[in-house]
């Protein structure tokens, strides 16, 4: 039942901030990797706006490898006249992770998505989603996922925002050892609170769920983040996040839990 309104325990834990944290970036550029999962989820931009972001930074990494890592983004965000004359947010973005020791690599990840949310009238909206992942040390050569769903804005009063979205989606995980390799369907559910503390600086809180059709009370993974995104000068701004992962059913000889504790600068243009 809603994955037990996102599997309780996760939501619960990210509440005693939410009166506090949200999620967003400077300029409408998108910096968190859980709500592009599930389509776009920054402010409405202007029809026609562009808006493309560069960041790089560091990041450490706790469960499947525990390491410092150097990471880089890069963003790109579009609004055009969609349906109906709402506005049409299309986005893409390439991220990477990656640690060297003595010439071995020891933690290496690249990332990739493209997203589509068309807003509709009455707060609701449609969005649509395709990500790919690569990451060995998490036994995955490829991790790919489609998606499409629907969403609404549940309140937004100027400062605050709370946004729920629901979807269905096609995931394909190609293993790097020998596992062979899944595909499955699966149900979608994400949740954001969003907060513009002030002209300079903004927490954000999102939390993300994908529940296996074949067994969705066992088969089913999360995905939250906590950050601060604060505005340096007109065009370059600081972020901070920590980004918690959890698959109740990971890759044979894998571990359940990731984190990353993230640090990067970043420049809009």
């Amino acid at each position: 039942m809603f994955l037990k309104i996102i599997r309780s325990g996760l939501i619960l834990s990210f509440l005693p901030f939410s009166a506090l944290l949200a999620e967003d970036d400077v300029n409408g550029v998108k910096i968190s990797d859980v709500g592009e999962k599930y389509g776009y989820s920054g402010d409405t931009r202007k029809i026609g706006e562009l808006v493309q972001s560069i960041d790089l930074g560091f990041a450490n990494t706790t469960g499947n490898t525990d390491t410092l890592n150097f990471n880089g983004k890069y963003t790109f965000g579009y609004a055009r006249k969609g349906y109906d004359d709402q506005p049409l947010h299309i986005g893409f973005n390439v991220s990477a992770f990656r640690t060297d020791d003595d010439e071995i690599t020891t933690n290496e990840e690249y990332t990739a998505k493209l997203y589509l949310d068309q807003a509709l009238k009455n707060d609701w909206l449609m969005y649509s989603f395709a990500s790919w992942l690569r990451n060995e040390f998490r036994n995955f050569d490829n991790k790919v996922t489609v998606g499409a769903g629907i969403g609404k804005v549940l309140l937004n009063d100027g400062q605050h925002v709370w946004k729920a979205k629901v979807g269905l989606a096609y995931n394909s995980e190609a293993y790097s050892n020998a596992q062979e390799t899944e595909t499955f369907g699966s149900f979608t559910q994400y949740i954001e609170y969003k907060n513009s503390l002030n002209k300079t600086s903004k927490f954000y809180v999102q939390a993300g769920a994908s529940e296996n059709f074949e067994d969705l009370t066992n088969d089913y993974e999360l995905l939250g983040v906590i950050g601060l995104d604060f505005t340096v000068s007109t065009d370059l701004h600081v972020i901070l996040e920590e980004e918690v992962s959890y698959d109740s059913v990971p890759p044979v000889g894998f571990k359940k839990t990731d984190t990353k504790t993230i640090i990067r600068l970043g420049y809009s243009f």
